[in-house]
């Protein structure tokens, strides 16, 4: 319809004439209250504001000679986090001499991740930055592993 004709209805109703979709061929106009409109829209964004979660990551450190119950603990403080679904970076600090030997920091983590594996994903493994080794964990359930396909036997073997 003619723009002039769509303005006098609009204005007839005591409505506004808004473009809906500028770059559609022609364009697409609607006839409703705008003040309305904009304050249903903030209203809709509000909302959905209300209910998203920002992700954290949240940082568990550790030295390289840490007890059990301490490992334990903070396991469990990591698990924690991690079903209120933030990722958690689990670091493990070398003093000394202790920067010497990686394996003990790598077997430390890996010991926390066989605690937690079940509710989260390794987002980045193991790896050795100065004199910090660090993993990052998120939260979520790990993909099932496929087992391995065995080959089908031969038919009059």
């Amino acid at each position: 319809m003619p723009l002039f004709d769509a303005l006098e209805r609009a204005r007839n109703a005591g409505l506004d004439l808004v473009e809906v979709a500028p770059n559609a061929v022609p364009p697409v106009c609607r006839i409703l209250d705008y003040g309305k409109f904009k304050y249903e829209q903030s209203k809709k964004e509000r909302e959905a504001r209300k209910h998203q979660h920002n992700v954290a990551l949240r940082e568990i450190r550790m030295k390289a000679k840490i007890d059990d119950h301490d490992i334990d603990f903070k396991t469990r403080t990591a698990g924690k986090l991690l079903k209120e679904g933030d990722k958690v970076k689990v670091t493990v600090m070398f003093r000394g001499r202790e920067n010497a030997h990686p394996e003990i920091g790598r077997a430390l983590l890996d010991r926390v991740y066989a605690q937690v594996k079940d509710f989260c994903l390794v987002e980045k493994p193991p790896g050795l930055e100065g004199r910090f080794m660090t993993m990052i964990l998120a939260p979520g359930t790990p993909k099932a592993a496929r087992e391995p396909s065995r080959p089908a036997a031969a038919v009059g073997e």
